[in-house]
């Protein structure tokens, strides 16, 4: 349907102007135009739009708005800077932080508050959101009275705490006397459309016309001409080994991506994300047990593109997780499944959808009614999997290196693999390209200061980021010292990056390193055995101004390192418990404690 501008304050050739011009505009036309008007500068002279006052009342917008961010793999910072720009270019008065970097006690001086967060754990915050979440929650919080506040939520349906974080936010704000200026939003893994209608209603509640983009026009443009993860770089794999030993219970694949022409820039401490594709095998097991025609159509999107149903299975849709969400709304569709849901706790849903995929699911609850689009419509895209970047753009202008762990696993009597990791690991070959951007994690950097000592702990996979900031600091020749911690199961077949690590040690780019292999000795040692086992050595340097470095497991081996930590300043310091935790803390807010964990 063509837009008809009639009650206007254009006189009737403008009208006529503007009737005929909209219904030749192309979507990217629209987006572009909307954003120069709201971008460019207004006046009276000849030959210029004059523009008309929309706020309630014909009165400016005075109040100022702060968007807080809490942040974990920076998908939650990027949007918050990318939402600023949209109010600022409908001139707004925006100030844009990471939760930390806000004085807690002056959140009782904010007027409008929108926040932006993650959720990572067990419904944890994240790391940068603490601060401000614990004292929201404490007996010191402040009444909001004359605060408007809304939260965007980001998180993964498929865990226990969706969007926790989000949640309890939201209802903390309110009942310390903050209206809300526009509901709550809730995003799974696949947020960019639902954060683009938050951030569009509060434009409305904030009195400023909704617009399809309000970027200025040249943001637009660039989107077009750069890669990005709405635009990823097909990127040429260059070389895919093993880097494990004859015998090892692990696969852990070294990619080498060839990032030539792409324009694309990160630093050590970023991610790379893929989009991955299932396993060719599991689309056609699960067609097989649904007796779908493999090259039947469906619409993959709002704008109505179709693909062939295997294709759309293979490379758009997410079919190896399970989750209570989408138990509850396939429902609709299995009278089984439905009774089922009706009988069962919570608890009983989440035991059942872990190690489970769709096959699972379509298997156990037959029969299903409905037409194959009505299922394909209930599915979440696949999500994008995220790796910490192993390499030194400084060191390797025109690549980017990655460190994988091939995940296959038993479960319910199938045999089960990761979907990116097992497609880099069997279905990768040099030649080949993979669909990738840059994650940009302002969260895990290198200090500024190029003679700080640096602690690096990691097992695994977790010691990807520090070969990149070990390739770094030998490319710019910094003289900070750096100590190293490692952990893996055999010393034979799993010292990843071993001779690389040696030579560095050699050439003093590496201070120090310990190591833990917890198959090869009767009592297991981990990390954070090693960690203690170097107590007061590790607080000498906590004390010289060390920054540290925590990446891997999260349930596990980043605990179990908290603890250390905590256990070796309480020692070492003659602190109490609580006294450590604020040591820790404060560590944290000075960036000096630094955490990528999954």
């Amino acid at each position: 349907m063509s837009l008809k501008v009639t009650n206007s304050p254009f006189n009737q050739e403008q009208i006529d102007l503007l009737n005929r011009l909209f219904p030749t505009l192309t979507e990217s036309q629209k987006i572009w135009l909307s954003g120069y008007l709201a971008s460019a500068q207004v006046g009276n002279q000849e030959g210029t739009v004059e523009a008309k006052d929309t706020t309630k009342g014909n009165t400016p917008q005075t109040r100022k708005v702060t968007i807080l961010y809490g942040s974990h793999t920076g998908n939650c910072e990027a949007l918050a800077k990318e939402f600023t720009e949209q109010l600022q270019a409908v001139h707004l008065e925006v100030e844009c932080l990471s939760m930390d970097d806000i004085k807690p006690k002056n959140i009782k001086k904010v007027e409008d508050l929108l926040i932006v967060t993650s959720t990572h754990g067990d419904g944890d915050p994240p790391d940068n959101a603490l601060s401000l979440y614990d004292f929201l929650h404490s007996k010191r919080a402040p009444s909001l009275e004359g605060v408007r506040f809304s939260v965007l939520s980001l998180g993964d349906s498929s865990y226990e705490f969706f969007c926790q974080t989000g949640k309890d936010l939201d209802k903390r704000l309110e009942e310390l006397g903050a209206s809300r200026l526009y509901n709550r939003v809730d995003c799974d893994l696949d947020y960019e459309e639902p954060a683009q209608e938050w951030i569009q209603a509060v434009k409305q509640e904030l009195g400023q016309e909704a617009v399809s983009s309000s970027a200025p026009a040249s943001a637009v443009i660039e989107e077009q001409t750069t890669y990005s993860k709405k635009n990823p770089f097909k990127a040429e794999i260059l070389e895919n080994l093993d880097l494990n030993g004859r015998g090892s219970n692990k696969e852990t694949r070294h990619l080498e991506l060839d990032l030539e022409g792409s324009g694309i820039t990160y630093e050590p401490g970023d991610s790379l994300g893929i989009y991955p594709e299932n396993d060719p095998a599991l689309v056609e097991q699960l067609l097989q047990v649904l007796e779908w025609d493999g090259d039947l159509t469906v619409p993959v999107n709002k704008q109505g593109e179709e693909l062939s149903l295997r294709e759309a299975l293979r490379s758009i849709y997410d079919i190896t997780t399970l989750s209570k969400p989408l138990l509850e709304k396939t429902s609709s569709l299995s009278d089984s499944l439905q009774k089922w849901l009706e009988e069962n706790d919570s608890k009983a849903i989440q035991d059942y959808v872990y190690g489970r995929d769709l096959v699972d699911l379509v298997t156990d609850f037959a029969p299903w009614k409905g037409e194959v689009s009505d299922f394909v419509a209930l599915l979440r895209k696949i999500p994008v999997r995220l790796y910490s970047i192993a390499s030194s753009q400084n060191a390797n202008p025109d690549e980017v290196h990655l460190t994988i762990g091939a995940l296959r696993y038993e479960a319910h009597g199938r045999k089960r693999s990761g979907v990116c990791s097992v497609q880099c690991s069997e279905r990768s070959s040099i030649g080949d390209h993979l669909p990738v951007f840059v994650q940009k994690n302002s969260n895990f950097k290198l200090p500024e200061q190029k003679d700080t000592p640096i602690i690096m702990i990691g097992a695994g996979t977790g010691v990807a980021p520090y070969r990149a900031f070990l390739q770094e600091r030998e490319e710019t020749e910094d003289k900070g010292p750096s100590w190293l911690f490692f952990g893996e199961q055999h010393f034979v077949s799993d010292f990843l990056y071993q001779t690389e690590w040696q030579s560095w040690l050699s050439d003093g780019v590496l201070t120090k390193m310990d190591v833990a292999f917890s198959r090869d000795t009767e009592e297991k040692v981990y990390v954070q055995h090693r960690l203690l086992e170097n107590s007061k050595e590790v607080y000498e340097w906590l004390k010289g101004g060390a920054y540290v470095y925590v990446c891997g497991d999260e349930t596990y081996m980043a605990k179990d390192v908290q603890n250390a930590l905590l256990e070796i300043i309480q020692k070492e310091g003659n602190y109490t418990a609580e006294e450590a935790e604020t040591y820790l803390n404060q560590l944290r807010k000075e960036k000096r404690y630094q955490r990528d964990v999954y």
